[in-house]
């Protein structure tokens, strides 16, 4: 998790919060002030978001491939092991 998704939803529920206040101080004004942070706040999460699938698929792509002959003689190995 990084530090957009953190702030990102910090700043939704603070929006949350300011626009649940804003509606039982019945003040419009509130409201869409707290509507704006909670939609800045998803938006800044969903960049996190992005932001972590682009390193896990870099991550994941950075990994060495598993071919069929390197799964065979890891099951050799493992059959040598456990055989002692």
């Amino acid at each position: 998790m990084n530090k957009d998704r953190v702030e990102g939803k910090a700043k939704d529920i603070a929006g949350r919060v300011q626009r649940q206040a804003g509606e039982w101080a019945d003040s419009p004004e509130q409201q869409a002030k707290g509507a704006a942070k909670q939609a800045e706040g998803k938006a800044q999460n969903a960049w996190g978001q992005a932001k972590d699938a682009v390193k896990d698929a870099a991550d994941k792509a950075k990994q060495p491939r598993r071919t069929p002959e390197t799964e065979e003689k890891d099951a050799e190995a493992e059959e040598r092991r456990r055989t002692g």
